[in-house]
């Protein structure tokens, strides 16, 4: 429940910033013409229309399972974050077409002075709050969804940035320096596009999780004493979050009570790793003879003081 709050206020704090951001630099654009802070409120403009798509988005995914979505609804947030790297590429590719029109035409717009400066580097310094906000709510939480955001409002800090040396060679004379510092922009812009997509189509397709934390689900399992091995370990993404299944091999004269116990102990004991959503584990006895070699789960089997496997 505190993981969805924090995601929904998170989302509610961007949109309100954006909507600021938009009133401000429309404001210096309609004082003073300046084509740099113009292509800014318009970037801005770009960012309040997804943002409610994302704060949607973010609403949809937050919702608590029901009968037709047993395992709740996080999986909607690698589509909303691809949402997002689409709102970059076109922003990026806007801010492009707009200085090399500006170039090609010799129209660089009007000078916007000293408020332009304070303007547009009050927006970088508000843009770099919420990136290190979106950010460290996107990691903790685990959002792919507000990661993206804060990638968003990186490259908005960037865009401050260009409009800024665009405004400051109005100002001494050197208007061209607006379109030439934008176009250099815009290719970062549209970088951080890809990483959003390459990162969630991950998401989307099953991918397997890094191996720190694979190597992290098969130790977990095998910290249980009497569990003497574990194979057919798979773990892979569903929406942002981990499934795992896996086979444990325990001593077969126990009773059923007793393997009950340590393969709920070790559900439980996976689960409470932070990435990980739901775990299935099948238990195999040593006398069925199915306990086998897996390479990957050895890889990652700690060794023990004495020079053995942990076995």
């Amino acid at each position: 429940m505190e993981r969805k709050r924090a995601i929904r206020r998170v989302g509610v704090v961007v949109l309100v910033a954006n909507a600021i951001l938009v009133l401000g630099k429309g404001a210096v654009w309609w004082t003073t013409g300046s084509l740099a802070v113009g292509s800014e409120a318009v970037n801005s403009l770009a960012d309040v229309i997804y943002s409610t798509i994302i704060l949607a988005g973010l609403y949809l995914t937050t919702k608590p399972p029901d009968f037709e979505h047993p395992h709740g609804h996080e999986r909607i947030e690698p589509f909303v974050s691809l949402f997002v790297a689409v709102g970059i590429f076109a922003a990026g590719g806007a801010i492009l077409w707009q200085s090399t029109s500006s170039i090609l035409n010799q129209s660089y717009g009007g000078a916007a002075g000293m408020l332009g400066v304070v303007v547009l580097v009050g927006a970088g310094v508000f843009k770099f709050a919420l990136y290190r906000y979106c950010l460290d709510v996107g990691k903790t939480r685990n959002s792919p969804a507000l990661v993206a955001a804060a990638l968003d409002n990186r490259n908005d800090i960037l865009t401050a940035a260009a409009a800024l040396v665009g405004v400051l060679g109005a100002q001494f004379g050197y208007p061209i320096l607006d379109p030439l510092a934008a176009m250099v922009v815009s290719i970062g812009i549209v970088y951080t596009g890809y990483e959003i997509v390459r990162d969630n189509v991950n998401y989307l397709v099953g991918a397997a999780p890094p191996e720190y934390l694979r190597a992290l689900i098969v130790q977990t399992a095998l910290s249980h004493p009497d569990v003497k091995g574990a194979h057919d370990v798979v773990a892979h993404y569903v929406g942002p979050e981990i499934d795992v299944s896996l086979h444990i091999e325990v001593e077969g004269d126990m009773t059923l009570a007793e393997a009950h116990d340590i393969e709920t102990w070790v559900v439980q004991a996976i689960r409470n790793i932070d990435e990980v959503d739901d775990v299935f584990v099948h238990i195999d006895p040593r006398e069925l003879g199915e306990w086998k070699e897996d390479p990957d789960a050895e890889r990652f089997t700690p060794f023990t003081p004495d020079g053995g496997d942990g076995k």
